[in-house]
C-alpha cells in the first residue's frame, strides 16, 4: 500500500476534527436534552452568563453572539426566539443601533445554566479527553 501523501493527511486529520465535533455535540445535545436544551441553546446561555454580572445586568448584541456561536444569523435568531418564548432570555432593542436586537439572560436563564453547566462541562472534559473514540450519535 503506497504511503498517504501530505495532502491525504492533511484531510485525515481535518475529518478526524469533524468526526470529534460531530460526535461530541451529539453527547451534548443527549446530556442536555433533558433539561430542554440542546448544545446551542446552551452555547448561547453561556455566552451571555460568561459576560453577566451577579446581578445578570450584561447585554449582548446578536452579532457579538454570533461570533462566538457560529450558526448562521437566522438560524441564531430563531434559536433566540426560542429562549425568550421559554423565558431564558430577553431581547430588546439596541440603543446605539434602532436595527440592532440586545439580548440578556433572564433568572431562568441563568438559574438553567448554573444547573446543566457542570453536565456540559463534564461532556467536554470526556469527549475532548478521549477524542471522542467509540462514542455514537443516536437515541
Amino acid at each position: 500500500m503506497a504511503a498517504k501523501t501530505a495532502e491525504q493527511e492533511l484531510v485525515d486529520q481535518w475529518r478526524g476534527i469533524l468526526a470529534v465535533h460531530a460526535r461530541t455535540q451529539c453527547e451534548l445535545d443527549r446530556e442536555l436534552h433533558p433539561h430542554g436544551l440542546g448544545a446551542s441553546d446552551f452555547e448561547v446561555l453561556d455566552v451571555l452568563a460568561e459576560g453577566s454580572s451577579d446581578d445578570g445586568g450584561c447585554t449582548f448584541r446578536v452579532q457579538e453572539i454570533s461570533a462566538q456561536v457560529h450558526l448562521s444569523q437566522s438560524a441564531l435568531s430563531r434559536l433566540i426566539g426560542r429562549l425568550d418564548k421559554d423565558g431564558l432570555v430577553e431581547r430588546g432593542m439596541c440603543s446605539e443601533d434602532r436595527r440592532g436586537v440586545r439580548v440578556s439572560l433572564t433568572a431562568k436563564g441563568r438559574e438553567l445554566h448554573r444547573e446543566v453547566r457542570p453536565l456540559q462541562r463534564a461532556v467536554l472534559r470526556r469527549m475532548l479527553a478521549e477524542g471522542a473514540a467509540g462514542a455514537e450519535c443516536g437515541g
